[in-house]
């Protein structure tokens, strides 16, 4: 999206935990979501909409929903409240009603998120849906950062130290007293209000804002290689401790959900034996974002916490960096794996393989090459998907399938386990 939006919903969120600066940083369950939308060609404001989100074992969601009951709806000509129980229900509502707001009002349809810094979206939306396995509305990948827009005409105001009430005070704006209060239920939809008049006054004369490109949430993770010469900024890179052995790259850049990593920045240590120790090094795109991967320290994968701590350009090109071109480019192709083999004859040879993922198991056609690094302990590539012929497409697939741990299996008298290994570390294993 980089074309100007016609309209902005002003978004604000509350969990069950901390707020402010502090907001995502605990893994707190969101309890609230209230939006406003502003209808920036003529400059008129919406009803206020909220929804109340029944989490499990909340004090503050009791607080939110007081007497309302599960599914009770108010509607007027200024708020629209309603009680849901799960993120899912939270979700679908906000899209149905934004959808429903801007079709009656008939006059243009392109509309961005807005919201007050990136905790919202970034630290609260995208990790609580990604631990819920839930598909967030394509809205939400996409944003506008009040405080970088108010900055682009108050250059001197801080970004991280903005607040709603300097802002609306630089700008003329009334503020309610009690909307400046720490953020609470009962004070989130005065907050919206004051953001959406903050808003219109950046619309109006002198400064007459034009609200185009806005942020985006990077949705895939890109493999890619580094370059032991590249200059990686030391602001950019942490280490996480801790991590499952067998996890991937895209399950770190699941980790960090609502972050952008950098192309080929998840890169997973090893130790001597080139199996993974549980630690990482993540590269993102700007210190903005890793300050916000730190906040995700003990934040859970799994029954597992996660330790995140700061890191240095030069730890991350220790790892990451190389200068092999036959690495580049199986990552440049996609739908290609590594399996790592272990216990094998030390006797065995690269045709033995060859014939070993042959035997009935048609996948002679998709292994793209062995290489041997020392006796019973050999890396085989792997082709899958549109590269890989129909008759051997089923048993690679199958045989991936198995390979979230290890997989046993028989090499003549002696038993035989591969699982998947890291694409960056092949030519190292």
């Amino acid at each position: 999206m980089t074309a100007q939006v016609d309209y902005l919903a002003v978004l604000f969120t509350t969990t069950s935990g901390a707020s402010g600066d502090l907001l995502g940083s605990d893994e707190k369950d969101l309890v609230q979501l209230v939006w406003q939308l502003v209808d920036l060609n003529n400059k008129k404001l919406g009803k206020v909409n909220e929804v109340l989100i029944r989490p499990e074992h909340s004090d503050l969601a009791e607080d939110c929903l007081g007497e309302r009951e599960e599914g009770d709806e108010v509607e007027d000509s200024e708020e629209s409240v309603s009680t849901v129980t799960g993120l899912e229900h939270a979700l679908n509502q906000f899209h149905l009603r934004l959808t429903n707001e801007v079709n009656t009002l008939g006059t243009g349809t392109s509309v961005c998120v807005c919201t007050d810094g990136q905790l919202h979206i970034r630290q609260v939306l995208h990790p609580e849906a990604a631990d819920k396995n839930l598909a967030l509305p394509e809205c939400f990948n996409s944003f506008f950062d009040l405080r970088k827009e108010f900055r682009k005409h108050f250059p001197s105001a801080d970004t991280k130290s903005l607040e709603v009430q300097y802002m609306a005070e630089s700008l003329s704006v009334t503020v309610e007293p009690v909307a400046m209060l720490d953020p609470t239920p009962v004070t989130a939809a005065l907050q919206v209000q004051t953001m959406a008049n903050i808003v219109l006054a950046l619309l109006s004369e002198p400064l007459r804002h034009t609200f185009s490109n806005p942020e985006r949430v990077t949705e895939k993770f890109e493999s890619g290689t580094c370059s032991k010469m590249e200059r990686v900024c030391d602001n950019t890179v942490i280490r996480a401790r801790g991590l499952p052995w067998q996890s991937s790259d895209q399950d770190i850049a699941r980790f960090f959900r609502g972050l952008n990593i950098a192309k080929g920045g998840a890169a997973l240590c090893l130790n001597a034996q080139g199996r993974r120790n549980g630690e990482a090094l993540v590269r993102f795109v700007s210190e903005e974002h890793r300050d916000m991967a730190l906040q995700r320290h003990k934040h859970h994968m799994g029954n597992r916490y996660i330790e995140v701590y700061k890191a240095t350009g030069e730890d991350f090109l220790k790892i990451a960096g190389g200068t092999s071109s036959e690495v580049a480019l199986f990552l440049s192709r996609e739908d290609q794996v590594i399996v790592r083999m272990r216990g094998l004859p030390f006797t065995a040879t690269p045709d033995q393989v060859l014939a070993f993922f042959s035997r009935g198991r048609g996948l002679k056609r998709c292994v793209l090459s062995v290489v041997t690094r020392m006796a019973s302990y050999l890396c085989v590539s792997l082709m899958e998907g549109r590269l890989a012929t129909p008759s051997s497409y089923s048993p690679v697939r199958s045989m991936l399938s198995a390979l979230s741990g290890s997989t046993k299996t028989s090499w003549g008298r002696d038993t035989l386990s591969y699982s998947r290994a890291p694409p960056l570390r092949c030519n190292r294993c």
